[in-house]
């Protein structure tokens, strides 16, 4: 099986084929990182596009109800100033309400599986949702979502105006269940897997091969083809020896392998701590029993 000479983790072609580059590692007050999953820039849209919508009807439906019920009431200036305190309540009181007490989330969020979080991965606070409703006036409302979306493209993170001033950004919490493993190893490289050092893969990269490996039956031959050799190519500074085999079957191999040692190092531990049990539970010797 032939590698590109440059494939490396995180090298070229980690966020090609198809697939985004969806981690990205945030570093806590406590120096601890954690790798994250941003929402990108679609399925922001999307999400801003439903609480748009949704407070806008509310905006409308109050003004509708103001009209028919005040009409007679009020003089044109007081309408005037019902009109704009409505505008205010509903386009920064409503989502600055619906965000802290949410803890992030909104409707659209909702919908996409994402919520809004600090840049350290805490939870958003009352100024953040504050800074973020106030600049969304501008860049959602008045510019009809055209300020937030050319700087969200233009941010790693997708971040629109309101998160890099109020230092948050939107991070995806819906992951999709993992599959059951469906592959064993190839009956080829039976005495291969014997003999194999196949080192631990980062995170990311193992995603990525599980999801390839669920949705090979989905792909043609032209993608399967592509999609594998770039993602053997990554996983190759991990294993040694190379197999000489195709590259999805080298990536059944592989993802087949780590499981089951895995799987085997799990067992042993579980045994071990089993054998400590009457150890740290039982009493001391002699000690009579209470």
């Amino acid at each position: 099986m032939s590698m590109a000479p440059d494939a490396r983790p995180g090298g070229p072609g980690a966020a090609g084929f198809g697939y985004a580059d969806d981690t990205d590692e945030v570093m806590t007050g406590e120096a601890v990182g954690i790798d994250v999953r941003p929402a990108g820039f679609i399925l922001r849209a999307a999400g801003a596009a439903i609480d748009a919508l949704t407070y806008g009807a509310v905006l409308v439906g109050i003004l509708i109800l103001a009209q028919t019920t005040l009409a007679g009431t009020l003089d044109s200036a007081a309408m005037a100033a019902l009109s704009v305190a409505t505008l205010v309540f509903c386009l920064v009181v409503v989502p600055v309400a619906v965000e802290v007490g949410s803890r992030g989330r909104s409707l659209g969020r909702l919908a996409i599986g994402a919520r809004i979080v600090r840049d350290d991965g805490g939870a958003e606070g009352l100024r953040h949702a504050f800074v973020r409703a106030l600049t969304g006036v501008i860049e959602i409302f008045l510019t009809l979502g055209g300020l937030a979306a050319l700087v969200a493209l233009l941010s790693p993170r997708s971040k629109r105006l309101g998160d890099l001033l109020a230092g948050t950004y939107s991070q995806h919490e819906r992951v999709a269940s993992a599959p059951p493993p469906a592959f064993g190893m190839p009956p080829a490289l039976a005495s291969w897997a014997t003999m194999a050092d196949v080192g631990t893969l980062p995170d990311p990269l193992a995603r990525r091969i599980a999801q390839f490996l669920a949705q090979l039956s989905a792909l043609t031959p032209t993608a399967r083809a592509g999609l594998g050799a770039q993602l053997a190519a990554e996983a190759a500074p991990y294993v040694s020896p190379l197999p000489g085999v195709d590259a999805v079957t080298f990536l059944v191999a592989v993802a087949a392998l780590r499981r089951d040692r895995d799987r085997a190092a799990l067992d042993l531990e579980a045994r071990r701590l089993a054998a400590l049990t009457p150890l740290l539970t039982g009493n001391p010797h002699g000690f009579p029993q209470r």
